[in-house]
């Protein structure tokens, strides 16, 4: 008789429960683009997921947790995508106007996103843990280097607080995409950042955004007219050699 390996079979539990847990978010993460989550029932998002409809409460005990669960997935998956440019700015205020004004830009961009990510946030505590303790990090930075005029702790709470209430008013249709500079400025000056130097960031961040906005577009337009096998850096530089 071969012998059992406990702990593999223990490993392989895990990985099957880990399955099917991504299964049952992604399943839920495709009807709430839909429609409201609340319209939303269990057997619904079990055949979207295409499990048995009793390994659902075997993961989450309402769909209120699952909804914040894709909430959180949402909100971490936007952050990693972020994070190299994030990453790349040396100043904590400049980071947070950039990581501000890009969450708020990704709400504009899909309001189902906005909508379920504002509710679950003020829902349930643990979604957007990841991103909550990177602006936690920059404000500490920023309140060393005197940037901000409120305590650290004061600051955390009052950024997320007015992020939360534009991006619910954003779900809601109450705010467009116009409103994301003040929007920021908003939160610069609520943390303790003079009007003026709030105003600058956002400009320079804003004035970043369309550069790079314009260098994709014209590489994608150079792409297209160029010979095959060249890129558009090359094509550039040859451009240049001739002028």
């Amino acid at each position: 008789m071969a012998k059992i390996n406990l702990e593999r079979r223990a490993e392989i539990g895990r990985e099957k429960r880990a399955r099917t847990k991504a299964q049952l978010i992604a399943g839920a993460r495709t009807l709430f683009a839909k429609r409201p989550w609340e319209s939303v029932t269990v057997d619904e998002v079990v055949n979207e997921a295409g499990v048995a409809k009793g390994t659902f409460y075997g993961h989450f005990n309402d769909l209120g947790e699952l909804a914040a669960a894709v909430a959180d997935e949402l909100v971490h998956s936007f952050d990693e995508l972020i994070q190299p440019q994030r990453l790349s700015i040396s100043d904590p205020v400049v980071r947070i106007a950039f990581g501000c004004g890009a969450f708020l830009k990704k709400a504009t961009e899909d309001r189902s996103w906005a909508s379920l990510v504002a509710r679950m946030a003020r829902s349930y505590p643990p979604v957007g843990q990841v991103a909550r303790r990177r602006l936690s990090e920059d404000l500490r930075e920023a309140f060393k280097q005197s940037q901000i005029g409120l305590s650290p702790e004061l600051a955390l709470e009052v950024a997320i607080g007015v992020v939360l209430q534009v991006v619910a008013a954003i779900g809601e249709g109450r705010l467009e995409d116009r409103d994301r500079p003040e929007a920021v400025r908003a939160i610069l000056t609520a943390i303790g950042v003079g009007k003026r130097d709030a105003a600058s960031i956002v400009g320079r961040i804003d004035c970043a955004r369309k550069t790079a906005i314009r260098s994709a577009f014209k590489d994608a337009q150079d792409a297209r007219a160029a010979p095959h096998g060249k890129s558009p850096a090359a094509l550039r530089r040859a451009n240049a050699m001739r002028a």
